[in-house]
């Protein structure tokens, strides 16, 4: 059998200051999606025009304040570091210049970004506003914030930061969403997403394991994701699990044919979903009451 190795699965941060992360749509062989991650000292400015683009930024540490023809926000309850809080959230519709500043020592964000002929209201979502799912069981249960979940007022993007303590696995029972099918009645039952991973870990060296595959197996890969890290997923199923004695999480892109989650799991492995006998009480990792108190 031919194995399809033609997509690069793993990206390294870029540096260490600056944009430090970047995954364009020609990096991911894709269609839309883009992504950054960019570090910045107080009274730093990032100037920008989201032109025929759609974006949502994410604060991972630190404070900010966005100036916009379209409108003026601050986060004033940020937090010291993902495991330490709720993210905020900002939607910025295509055809928007903005100023975005830093307004704490060192600020941290995330965003990304996809082409959109649509025209949208921005979206500023703040920690109170997010909401919590629990998602598995057993040693496979995850806390998943919906930042821009599937019916949010926008065109494709959607994106969600997922905690999975030590040991744990997460994604699991593996999913795929490369094809986008409908029911006979035109319900949606899968959309074609492209998705990136980027990882966050509460210890330098901590890391995950995540797989990439299909079913036929062309493409069966294993990632290494360490902090700061971005795995690609071009199609397939694709697990994780947090290395024993690390914390992880993961910031999850998406953009595609729908502005939805709609998935279809391995059916090797569906019989998982009704064997969980509980919950693990180390979830939920991170509350919006944790924000804002660390000094930020």
């Amino acid at each position: 059998m031919k194995k399809d190795n033609l997509y690069p699965l793993l990206a390294k941060p870029i540096k260490t200051e600056g944009v430090y992360q970047r995954v364009t749509k020609e990096d991911g062989n894709w269609e839309f999606l883009n992504f950054e991650a960019r570090l910045m000292e107080k009274g730093e400015k990032w100037k920008g025009f989201t032109g025929d683009n759609e974006y949502a930024i994410i604060l991972l540490s630190g404070n900010f304040k966005v100036i916009s023809d379209k409108g003026r926000w601050e986060t004033l309850n940020g937090r010291k570091d993902v495991f330490s809080g709720i993210a905020h959230t900002l939607y910025l519709p295509r055809h928007t210049s903005f100023e975005l500043e830093a307004t704490s020592d060192v600020l941290d964000i995330a965003y990304g970004w996809c082409e959109t002929d649509l025209d949208f209201a921005p979206i500023f979502k703040t920690p109170e506003m997010v909401e919590i799912e629990i998602r598995g069981g057993d040693n496979s249960t995850r806390q998943i914030n919906s930042l821009l979940g599937p019916g949010s007022n926008c065109h494709r993007l959607v994106t969600v930061e997922v905690y999975t303590p030590s040991g744990n696995w997460s994604s699991f029972p593996a999913h795929k969403h490369d094809v986008r099918k409908v029911d006979n009645e035109g319900n949606l039952l899968e959309a074609r997403l492209e998705e990136t991973y980027f990882y966050k870990t509460d210890k330098p060296q901590g890391f995950a394991i995540q797989q990439i595959y299909t079913q036929d197996r062309s493409l069966d890969e294993i990632a290494v994701a360490r902090n700061n890290d971005v795995v690609l997923v071009p199609k397939g199923y694709h697990p994780v699990v947090a290395g024993h004695g690390y914390n992880i999480y993961y910031l999850n892109f998406l953009t595609g044919s729908d502005q939805s989650l709609a998935n279809t799991p391995d059916p090797d492995h569906e019989w998982i979903f009704d064997s969980w006998k509980g919950k693990d009480e180390r979830i939920p990792m991170v509350t919006a009451k944790m924000n804002g108190k660390n000094g930020i």
